[in-house]
Parts: C-alpha cells; structure tokens; sequence
C-alpha cells in the first residue's frame, strides 16, 4: 500500500487506496481536508497559526502557517478534481510540550494553532467533523481517503480511530 508520508511544515495529497501520514504532531497540527466521494485527500502539517510573522513574503513556506496552508490545500484538492462544497476536515495536534510558570499568549503555540485551523475553515465553509486536540503528549496521525478514518497514535496514550 502507497503511504505518502508529510514532513513538519509540509503538505501533500493521497487518493485511495493510498494512505497519508504525519508523524510528530507536537505544538502543530495535522489538518486532513479530505471529498469522500473524490476518494482524496491532503494533509497539512501546520507549525504556526498565522503567516504574518514570515518576513519574505514570496518565498515562504505556505504550508507552515495555518491561514495560508489551508488555502493552499483547498487549491491542491481541486486541481486533483475534488470540490470545495463537499470538503470536510479532520484535525488532531495542538498540544501545550512545555509547560512555564510564566505562561504567556505567544508561548501556547499548540492551543493558537488549533483556534487558528479552525478559524480557517469556518472562513471557508470546511466543516469541522472531528479532532484530538490538546493535552501534552505528541501524536501520529494517518488518514484513509476510501473511509475517512483518521487513525490518531498518542504518545503512552494508544491509538483512536476519530
């Protein structure tokens, strides 16, 4: 079985019967955009929750930042024949690695990454049908584009299937 395999910062797309992996879904999070009928879907694998930090414009990695990533997927699914009024989306990551006693807003990357995907695609009308986001383990996700199913690996924690 062909396992495409989406590296920190990255983003690529699968139909089935081929699988898509990330591993390593610390503070980021794994966004699966996925047309159930298409058979296909993309996954992201977003570090940071806006591009507007990125000091080179033209040459910055879309796939990094949650605003741009998303729309940069929706574009790659439909030039592979998916449709935008049928996407739906699955997210897991998100979770706070390192704990401070002077936790400010800019140290909770995890949680802003989460509210940020999630911004996103209500900016889009992407429904939001499942996530294992939070807490302080980090994950593996693989997504199954002929089932939908995200199979999500915790770190001492097991596996779910969301």
């Amino acid at each position: 079985m062909n396992i495409v395999k989406v590296g920190i910062a990255e983003m690529k797309i699968v139909t089935s019967p081929g699988l898509i992996r990330t591993i390593g879904l610390g503070s980021c999070v794994g966004v699966v955009l996925y047309d159930l009928p298409a058979k296909t879907a993309g996954l992201a694998h977003v570090m940071l929750p806006s591009s507007f930090i990125a000091k080179n414009g033209e040459h910055m990695n879309k796939a990094k930042f949650a605003d741009t990533a998303i729309f940069e997927l929706i574009g790659m699914l439909k030039s592979a024949g998916c449709h935008q009024s049928r996407l739906l989306a699955k997210i897991a990551g998100g979770a706070e690695m390192f704990s401070f006693s002077s936790m400010n807003e800019a140290m909770r990357i995890g949680p802003r990454n989460v509210e940020a995907v999630k911004q996103e695609l209500k900016k889009y009308r992407i429904q939001l049908v499942a996530e294992d986001t939070g807490g302080k383990s980090g994950r593996t996700i693989e997504f199954n584009p002929g089932n939908a199913v995200l199979t999500v690996r915790t770190v001492n924690q097991g596996s779910v299937e969301i």
